[in-house]
């Protein structure tokens, strides 16, 4: 298997959660679905993890392990700051991965 193959492979079983697609979907106006937050700015650092479990309903645990397969998978870049880490979409990389699924498919 190539690595494009590996890829696309992982890309599909993230996506296939509808809880990741609607994190997905969240974190692309992130100031519309998200409060505000004390350490750094939503668009410009991107969503605290605690704040997208509280959005899902999800305790911690449950949601980094949503926000890991999605950042593994390319969909998601992390930043820490403090104690905390801030999830935004790699939208270069989304947009390769469509390309990739695309040319699969």
């Amino acid at each position: 298997m190539t690595s494009s193959q590996a890829n696309v492979e992982s890309a599909l079983r993230a996506l296939a959660s509808d809880r990741r697609l609607l994190i997905l979907e969240w974190l692309k106006r992130p100031k519309a679905h998200f409060r505000a937050q004390v350490d750094g700015d939503l668009v410009k650092d991107g969503v605290c993890g605690v704040l997208i479990a509280e959005k899902l309903g999800v305790s911690q645990p449950t949601v980094s392990e949503h926000l890991k397969i999605l950042t593994q998978a390319g969909f998601l870049s992390t930043k820490r700051v403090k104690q905390w880490t801030f999830y935004k979409r790699d939208e270069a990389q989304i947009a390769r991965t469509k390309t990739a699924i695309i040319a699969k498919v």
